[in-house]
């Protein structure tokens, strides 16, 4: 709320959302429906990234992000979280692996017990890692 719009519009173009607002009839001044049910659900997450931005959190909690979108939203939405993840601690609670490939540390997790820890180039480099395995089938079904 206290934001400037300059201050929005900067939010936005590195949430990746900027140039949809500028297709709406109103742009900048659109108002949500209840829900935001007017936009897909990748605007829907381009536009909370730039939110989280505009209030600029010391820790983030992100839900997975990228489970229901396409792949060219996805990669959006990728490139808005390096940014928005920059010189912050993030919780990320991914299914769709991409979307923690470049975490500093990735704990794996299966029936609330740590399986392992550690980065994806360690992970996926351990024999038989329970990681590597969801990477490599995730990777097959086209999803890696």
């Amino acid at each position: 709320p206290d934001a400037s719009m300059d201050e929005v519009i900067a939010a936005a173009k590195l949430a990746n959302c900027h140039d949809f607002i500028m297709k709406l009839n109103d742009g900048y001044e659109t108002i949500a429906q209840e829900r935001g049910s007017q936009f897909s659900i990748g605007q829907r997450q381009l536009l909370s990234i730039a939110r989280a931005i505009l209030s600029d959190p010391r820790i983030l909690v992100l839900d997975e992000a990228t489970s229901a979108v396409d792949t060219e939203t996805e990669a959006l939405i990728q490139d808005a979280f390096t940014t928005l993840m920059q010189n912050r601690t993030a919780i990320v609670v991914a299914h769709r692996l991409s979307t923690i490939r470049k975490a500093d540390q990735i704990v794996v997790l299966k029936a609330g017990q740590i399986l392992e820890l550690g980065n994806h180039e360690t992970l996926v480099h351990q024999p038989n890692g329970y990681y590597a395995t969801l990477v490599k089938a995730q990777a097959s079904n086209g999803h890696g």
